[in-house]
């Protein structure tokens, strides 16, 4: 029974930052990449990162380095996105993923290969 729940979503002004959590449960995260996606209202999901486990590779979507780092706490079934220098074009609904490890190679990949998914959590950015 394999469950990922998001926390951390609110409303946030332009400039500010966010830190969105994920708990696991129902695997071992350790033989377990870890991903983040978003989904903005009219446009299809999109990765936002993509984590390993054992050789510790990441990756990010081009316009989101050097703002977002994700990060994990495998002890406490638990992984991370911190969200800095929110703008508005941030808005969206963000999905924590999980799926085999090693899984992150090139990039970050397509939301289909993702085999466990969060229910979403909301990020609103206004003034």
């Amino acid at each position: 029974q394999v469950k990922l729940v998001e926390s951390g979503g609110g409303l946030v002004q332009p400039g500010g930052s966010l830190r969105l959590s994920c708990a696991a449960s129902g695997i071992t995260l350790d033989y377990y990449a870890i991903a983040w996606y978003r989904q903005a209202p009219g446009k299809e999901r999109e990765g936002v990162s993509c984590l390993n486990n054992h050789d510790g590779g990441a990756f990010y979507a081009d316009s989101l380095k050097g703002r977002f780092t994700a990060s994990r706490d495998n002890a406490k079934s638990t992984f991370y996105l911190q969200m800095n220098y929110l703008e508005p074009e941030d808005p969206a609904v963000y999905y924590c993923a999980a799926v085999v490890d090693s899984s992150c190679l090139l990039g970050v990949p397509s939301y289909y290969g993702m085999e466990h998914w969060g229910k979403g959590a909301l990020v609103t950015v206004s003034s």
